[in-house]
Order: structure tokens, then C-alpha cells, then sequence
């Protein structure tokens, strides 16, 4: 005897952007489910009111729908998901005005239409606060791209001085004093990317990517790069003395101890043996680098007053000729002046890593 096809028990409830159908069936099985000309075509077998039999029904909605209904098997019922072609609130379900039989509201679901704006609104904010956690990052990311970031930085100057100071090293050994006199020339462009590369340091403190001071930072940026830039860049003359060498020597000796410790920084490790020349090998290299500083100063200034270089003449009526080697005096009073702050700095980040230590042994 075939099962006699019946109808089940509907319950719907909506949205503004839904339709919700809860079909009263159990242990469905291969249920065919699809929307055709606006028209939902419900059809399986399952056990319902009239116990284990096949199914079906049919509804055509009020307004238009998408055709692609999504839905889903639970023990008890089957859940169906219909979609709006477009957002709005309906009065009824159907097309017909007369509600079938077997349709009912979905109290468990059922919301008037302001409840479900609000209900629409709160979906729309929290939408929109993933969307901006998302674009913005969370904490975790953020500080995870930073770290990267600083990393690097730090890995490609601490190659990029390394380079300077073996290639310096190497060539002290095999050449002698001849490597002093074509130091500029053998090792300028790396020295010019590297300290071009140093401005990412002080913009980094400055927008507080870094704790460090900014004043710092912009004074070694600032001396350093008016000594390669303008004292060694400039002029052909400098380039060839023996200073260069100790300038740049000096330079690289601290920073391949001082990249590799913010490197290993970011990855929260801690090399003791690093930290402590981090923190103590600046205090004969620092004066010692300054000292040559002055020396090619010194130096350039008779070189800067024969060629006229840079040097100007006051216009009418003063007429007075200012040469460039005035502004190099003043400037050695500023770099012992960069010394000194830069030094107070350096020994205070020192005293406060080791300092404490030093009182508990006494």
C-alpha cells in the first residue's frame, strides 16, 4: 500500500532581510526542497502528525525571494532559510490573503517589526565594528608587525655595517697603512645607505614606534651625516686622508654591537654577553669617534677656505664675505656639545641595566 502524501505543520516567522520556516517533521529523509517562479516546493518523507509518510506543500510568497533556499536537518524539524530580493517588512507570508491550513506564526521566533529593527540595527553595528577591528588590527597584530618591522630594520643595518667594518678590518691586515687613504672610496655607498637608512630611526622615535628619546637620535642623525654628507661628500680633497678611516671605523665598531642587541630585542631574547658590550663598548668608542669628527673638521676648514666652497657674501651695504669655515667652528662646539648629551644618555640607560646590581654587592 503506497503512503498516503500529507501536509505537515509550517511555522514561520521574518525578518527584513529573511524568512524563517520551521517544517514539523522527524527523521527526514532525502527531502526536496526548491523555489521555483516564487513558489517554495516542499516535499519528504518523514514522520509527522499522521506518522511515517511522504509530505509535501506548497507556498508562493508574497513578494519576491531568492531562489536559492538554504536549509537544515535536525531530528525533530527541518529549518529553512529563504531570502528577500529586497529588505523590507511584510504583512503576510503568502500571496493569497486567506492563511493555509497548516501555517502558523513561529512564536519562537516571531518579532513585530520595530523589535526586528533593532534587532537589524544591532546586527549592522556589530557588523561594522568587525569591519573596523579588522581594517585597524588587533593589539596582538599589530604589535607582532612592529616587532617584524623593527627586526628587520635592524638585521639589514646590522649587515650593512658588519660589511663596513670586516671589509675595513680585512683590508688593515693585508694593506697596512695603505688602506687608511682609499678608505672613502672603497666603502662610501655603503656607508651612504647605511646612514641614510638611520633616519628611519629617529622618525621611528618621533611617531613612537621606539621608546627612545628623540633628541638623541637626531643629534647622531644630524652629525654624522653633515661629516659624511658635506666634510667627506663635498669635497675630494678629504676624501683621501687617513681620518676617513677612523671615522668610519669607529662608526661601525658600535653599531655592529648596537643593531644585533635591538634585533635580538624583538624577539625578547637576551644574550648577556651581547648586552654588556651593547651597553659598555660605546665608552672609549664614542669620545674616540668624536675625536676624529673634529679631527676631519679641523682638518676641511683651510680645504673650505682655498676653494670658497659654500662660503657668501652679505648683500648691500654690509658686504661682508662669510666663509663656510666659520660655521665649522661653531660646529665643533656643537658636536663636543652632542657628545656630552649623547654620553649623559648612554650612561644612564647603562646605570639603570646594571646599576642596581652594583648596590647589592656592597
Amino acid at each position: 500500500m503506497e503512503n498516503q502524501v500529507l501536509t505537515p505543520h509550517v511555522y514561520w516567522a521574518q525578518r527584513h532581510r529573511e524568512l524563517y520556516l520551521r517544517v514539523e517533521l522527524s527523521d527526514v529523509q532525502n527531502p526536496a526542497i526548491s523555489i521555483t517562479e516564487n513558489v517554495l516546493h516542499f516535499k519528504a518523507q518523514g514522520h509527522g502528525a499522521k506518522g511515517d509518510n511522504v509530505y509535501e506543500f506548497h507556498l508562493e510568497f508574497l513578494d519576491l525571494v531568492k531562489p536559492e533556499p538554504v536549509y537544515k536537518l535536525t531530528q525533530r524539524q527541518v529549518n529553512i532559510t529563504v531570502q528577500k530580493k529586497v529588505s523590507q517588512w511584510w504583512e503576510r507570508l503568502t500571496k493569497q490573503e486567506k492563511r493555509p491550513l497548516f501555517l502558523a506564526p513561529d512564536f519562537d521566533r516571531w518579532l513585530d517589526e520595530s523589535d526586528a529593527e533593532m534587532e537589524l540595527r544591532a546586527k549592522e553595528e556589530e557588523r561594522l565594528n568587525k569591519l573596523r577591528i579588522e581594517s585597524q588590527g588587533s593589539p596582538e597584530t599589530l604589535t607582532s608587525l612592529k616587532k617584524g618591522y623593527l627586526f628587520m630594520y635592524n638585521l639589514v643595518q646590522f649587515l650593512g655595517f658588519s660589511w663596513i667594518f670586516v671589509n675595513m678590518t680585512v683590508r688593515f691586515f693585508i694593506l697596512g697603512k695603505e688602506s687608511f687613504y682609499d678608505t672613502f672610496h672603497t666603502l662610501a655607498d655603503m656607508m651612504y645607505f647605511c646612514q641614510m637608512l638611520s633616519a628611519v630611526e629617529m622618525i621611528n622615535a618621533a611617531i613612537g614606534v621606539t621608546k627612545s628619546p628623540v633628541m638623541p637620535s637626531l643629534i647622531q642623525l644630524c652629525g654624522r651625516n653633515f661629516i659624511l654628507f658635506i666634510i667627506f661628500g663635498t669635497m675630494e680633497e678629504m676624501q683621501n686622508k687617513a681620518v676617513v678611516f677612523f671615522v668610519f671605523y669607529s662608526w661601525s665598531a658600535i653599531e655592529i654591537f648596537r643593531y644585533p642587541f635591538y634585533m635580538l630585542s624583538c624577539i625578547d631574547m637576551d644574550w648577556k654577553v651581547l648586552t654588556w658590550l651593547r651597553y659598555t663598548v660605546w665608552i672609549p668608542l664614542y669620545p674616540l669617534g668624536c675625536l676624529a669628527e673634529a679631527v676631519s673638521v679641523i682638518q676641511s676648514i683651510p680645504v673650505f677656505n682655498e676653494t670658497g666652497r659654500f662660503s657668501f657674501t652679505l648683500p648691500y651695504p654690509v658686504k661682508i664675505k662669510v666663509r663656510f669655515s666659520f660655521f665649522l667652528q661653531i660646529y665643533l662646539i656643537l658636536l663636543f656639545l652632542g657628545l656630552y648629551i649623547n654620553f649623559r644618555h648612554l650612561y644612564k640607560q647603562r646605570r639603570r641595566r646594571y646599576g642596581q646590581k652594583k648596590k647589592k654587592v656592597h
